[in-house]
């Protein structure tokens, strides 16, 4: 995978928990209300309804228990950083797909399952903000906090996908949205390194990227400005930037300013 190396952005441990925490109690006061026609309405994600987009919640919260509970990978092991994580989900999109329909076949009540699964959180704390806990993962190992905060990712995202498939209100946590934004847009910037165009996602990120003239002092040449929610249903596919350009969702201002070429950053 292109792109120059960045320091990694530190989260606070504590906030990322509060956040998890809350984030998955809106998701769990959202589902505990749906309807049987609810439940089958397509996810918006290719081939589930809101029942399988459900159980693939279950499987997010679920993973830190489960997870936390593996033996530490071997010493050695590469650790894989939050960016890195989110340009490498797509090469196992199949996996996820085949992983979630299995935990929907076996779980006859996904409300009660998130239930359970939420609850059990509890006594993952202090494990999951360990500093020094590395953990298995995937792509080799994960530290135990950056592996809570892309669960924050699966959370808002879903919860979006959640609202947009039923109508329903599901508030998003403002820290969560803010580890999630900030996430992105850092993503963002190690997918297209550079310095050219600032991407600006007010109040909670801002970063530089695509090769170009370094911009120093003043106003940046190349400006792209957009909401929350507008960024991360861009950098999720969920959006597209020439949708999102005509609806006015996104301003872009300078001949580089144009991310679909970059767009989805994760998928």
């Amino acid at each position: 995978m292109a792109g120059a190396k960045r320091r990694e952005r530190a989260y606070d441990g504590g906030r990322v928990w509060a956040a998890l925490v809350a984030q998955v109690g809106q998701v769990r006061a959202a589902v505990a209300e749906l309807t049987d026609e609810e439940w089958t309405r397509p996810s918006g994600l290719p081939g589930w309804d809101v029942r399988m987009l459900v159980a693939h919640l279950v499987r997010q919260v679920d993973v830190v228990r489960v997870v936390l509970a593996e033996p530490a990978p071997p010493a050695g092991t590469a650790v894989t950083g939050l960016s890195t994580w989110a340009l490498s989900t797509a090469g196992i999109a199949d996996e996820l797909d085949a992983g979630t329909r299995e935990t929907a076949a076996r779980t006859p009540d996904v409300v009660a399952a998130l239930a359970a699964a939420a609850e059990g959180l509890a006594a993952q704390e202090q494990e999951a903000l360990r500093a020094d806990r590395i953990v298995p993962h995937v792509f080799g190992a994960m530290r135990a906090l950056d592996f809570t905060v892309t669960r924050l990712v699966e959370l808002v995202v879903h919860s979006d996908d959640l609202a947009r498939a039923t109508g329903r209100d599901v508030p998003l946590d403002k820290q969560a949205l803010a580890a999630v934004v900030r996430l992105l847009a850092d993503a963002l910037a190690v997918k297209a390194p550079g310095n050219s165009v600032e991407v600006r996602v007010p109040p909670y990120a801002a970063v530089q990227c695509v090769q170009g003239p370094r911009h120093t002092r003043g106003t940046p040449p190349n400006v792209v400005e957009t909401d929350p929610l507008t960024w991360i249903r861009l950098a999720t596919g969920r959006t597209g930037w020439a949708s999102a350009r005509q609806d006015a969702a996104v301003s872009a201002s300078g001949e580089r300013a144009d991310l679909s070429p970059y767009l989805p950053v994760m998928s």
